[in-house]
Order: C-alpha cells, then sequence, then structure tokens
C-alpha cells in the first residue's frame, strides 16, 4: 500500500474496519463519455527551481503526457480540460496557503511562467483552459457546466497535488454525480505519504482510483469517432 510501515498498517486497519462493516466498498465505474481533466501541471508545480515546484511530479505529468498522446493519435472523442491559477499579482485578492506563497530569495518568485502549463503536457487549440482561484476544479468555474453540455458522465482526472486539488476535485466531481476516476500513475504530490493516504481515502468514499493501463484499455475500446472510422474504410 505504502512505502511506510506504519502508515500501510493503518490504511491496513482502516480498510478492514470498512470491510467488516460493508461500507465503502463500491466502484463508480466508467461512464459512457468520459473526460479528462489535468489540474495544475503548471511550472509552479512542476518546476522544482519554485518553492511549491517538486521533482516527484516528473513521472506523473510523463505518464500523463502518455494518456494525451494516446487520445490525440487515435482521435478518440475525449474533451481535455486544464487548469492553472490565474497570475495577477497586483490584486487586491492574493493567494493564501498556496503554491504561490511567498518563500524569499532562495527559490524563483512566483511569475508568470508559474501559472502556464508544463509544456511536456501543453494543451492544443481545441482544449479547454480553465484559471481556478482554489483548489477544485470545479469551484468557481464553469467546468460542470461544460462538461453536462457535452454529456460527459465521467471525469479521468490527472494532475497535482493529490492531497489538495486532486481530492478537492474528486470530491465536487462526486457532489455534481460525475464518476470521478483518479489515475493512479498520473497524479503526484510534493510530500509521498500525503499522496499515499489520500489516494487510499478518496477510493474508499470519493473516486475510483485505477492504473493509466486500465484507463488505456477502457479508452481503446471507445476507438474513433463514426465519421473517422467511415475515412479508413473509403
Amino acid at each position: 500500500m505504502s512505502d511506510f510501515p506504519e502508515l500501510t498498517a493503518a490504511m491496513r486497519s482502516v480498510d478492514a474496519y470498512y470491510k467488516e462493516r460493508g461500507i465503502f466498498q463500491d466502484r463508480f465505474g466508467f461512464g459512457h463519455k468520459p473526460a479528462i481533466v489535468v489540474v495544475d501541471f503548471a511550472y509552479g508545480w512542476t518546476d522544482d527551481a519554485y518553492a511549491g515546484g517538486s521533482r516527484r511530479l516528473d513521472e506523473p505529468v510523463a505518464r500523463t503526457r502518455e494518456l494525451l498522446d494516446f487520445v490525440r493519435h487515435r482521435k478518440i472523442p475525449v474533451p481535455v480540460i486544464y487548469t492553472t491559477m490565474p497570475y495577477h499579482p497586483e490584486a487586491g485578492d492574493q493567494p493564501f496557503k498556496t503554491a504561490a506563497d511567498k518563500s524569499g530569495k532562495k527559490f524563483r518568485p512566483w511569475d508568470d511562467r508559474a501559472c502556464r502549463i508544463d509544456d511536456r503536457v501543453a494543451p492544443t487549440p481545441l482544449d479547454l483552459v480553465i484559471e481556478k482561484e482554489n483548489a477544485s476544479a470545479f469551484f468557481g468555474t464553469h467546468l460542470a457546466p461544460y462538461l453536462i453540455e457535452l454529456h460527459c458522465d465521467t471525469l479521468l482526472i490527472t494532475g497535482c497535488s493529490t492531497s489538495a486539488c486532486i481530492r478537492a476535485t474528486a470530491t465536487d466531481a462526486k457532489s455534481y454525480r460525475f464518476k470521478p476516476i483518479i489515475i493512479r500513475d498520473c497524479v503526484g504530490d510534493r510530500a509521498p505519504a500525503a499522496h499515499d493516504w489520500t489516494l487510499f481515502d478518496i477510493q474508499a468514499r470519493f473516486a475510483d482510483v485505477v492504473s493509466l493501463n486500465n484507463v488505456l484499455s477502457h479508452l481503446e475500446r471507445l476507438g474513433p469517432p463514426a465519421a473517422s472510422r467511415e475515412q479508413k474504410q473509403i
């Protein structure tokens, strides 16, 4: 379960308690139409030159790139949404307790680059980029109506940080009655213990936590849109 023996023991104890009482055992499963959300894979989080950045995100970024390439190269009809933080250094409502906290001279100051999506998972002109002021990709944004407009019922969640924005996004997705699917390989956190516990706890109550391979197998079954299949046959 975890590289931390005491945490593993705690999770096993909690899991046994849940199973004994028959609670938190269900799964959402994949719905009929998924969308992908890439939460906060901007340089302020992925580049450790910033105080809030971490190299621990390199692998989740790489695996998210694998997911995006899979969907785009096969022309699978899955909307992709990105989130990041707006950069407004002179505004009266400044971020508090975020990656943008002032860190002194040791690290690169928070700037407009910090809010730009990492080029390794760069959006295309077809993708939606949402600026959010809070942890959840839903709170104060139009993500929910956008997904409803596109008839999406499932949200494939990637990004960071697992213990904050990923958790908040999954919780709100469930609240809006979407099926939240966190892709384990595609999310990360500065703190590995927080990452492990959060995925365990979310799996129990707010989302399914699945592997990237599992997701790719499901997406492959969706295939390209009908028009693309017809063109190949001509």
